[in-house]
């Protein structure tokens, strides 16, 4: 199975100490687990267009300002996964789970207590030793 590569969106409150985050579905694959919203990129698809349609379409936000956080390689044996992953500092429209997936902003210091995807641990390390999200 070849790599799926991914555009995920750290999506950062207006105080810039919480971040938002989606609950998997259980039937998905790492289901039950929260994690950064965002989706595999199509090809021929831009990092940002990718990550701006899958905002659109999970949450029904469109991004404003983004910066590159970090990229994770991770092998999950059934799958490997490529994450492009984005702080998004500015965004219009109000988050919603349009997939029916609950959403919960969550403070940056609170985020080792949830469970999320091995692949995403990077992720909250790299936001944990942040100073600040803006």
């Amino acid at each position: 199975m070849g790599l799926v590569h991914v555009a995920v969106g750290v999506i950062c409150s207006a105080s810039g100490t919480e971040v938002l985050l989606s609950f998997r579905h259980p039937n998905s694959h790492q289901g039950g687990l929260w994690e950064f919203p965002g989706g595999k990129v199509e090809p021929g698809e831009s990092l940002l267009a990718a990550l701006d349609r899958e905002l659109q379409e999970e949450l029904g936000i469109c991004t404003g300002a983004v910066e590159a956080l970090v990229e994770v390689r991770h092998d999950y044996g059934d799958k490997q996964v490529l994450l492009d992953v984005w702080l998004v500092k500015d965004f219009s429209g109000d988050p919603v789970g349009r997939e029916g997936q609950e959403l919960r902003w969550v403070r940056l210091e609170t985020l080792s207590e949830l469970e999320f995807p091995a692949a995403n641990q990077a992720i909250v390390e790299a936001l944990q030793s942040r100073q600040s999200l803006l």
